[in-house]
């Protein structure tokens, strides 16, 4: 089975910082998920850019995400958490069911997974227990 989400919006929008320099921003995201988890998401992510002058290749991102729809057949929702690298060739991370978020079927749900991509859609891996 192939798990994928693909992105529907992306708003983002400078916090704090000259665009040409150091500075932050704050970023939501709508997902539509297929594979074990179906469904959709909203999603909030702190950005960081570095500014003219850095050569570092990859930023780090922590964002929450709030998923409703099914997990493995499972009704419900729940809150990851996600550290996401990205850069010019994709992202790369990880995430984690936050304890006590699950509602409906997804009830106790607790499980890890990674994320990696360089498009729209993303791959995922989802490691559960219920």
């Amino acid at each position: 089975m192939t798990n994928t989400f693909t992105m529907r919006t992306w708003d983002e929008k400078v916090v704090s910082g000259p665009e040409d320099g150091p500075r932050y921003a704050h970023a939501h995201a709508t997902f539509t998920y297929s594979g074990l988890i179906e469904g959709e998401s909203a999603c909030d992510y702190l950005l960081y850019y570095p500014g003219e002058g850095y050569t570092g290749s990859t930023q780090t991102a922590p964002g929450f995400e709030r998923i409703e729809g099914s997990v493995d057949g499972r009704k419900g929702s729940f809150v990851i958490r996600h550290d996401v690298s990205y850069g010019a060739d994709g992202i790369r991370g990880t995430f984690t069911v936050v304890e006590g978020s699950g509602t409906g079927e997804l009830a106790g749900l607790a499980g890890t997974g990674t994320i990696g991509g360089a498009s729209e859609t993303v791959n995922y891996t989802f490691d559960y227990r219920l």
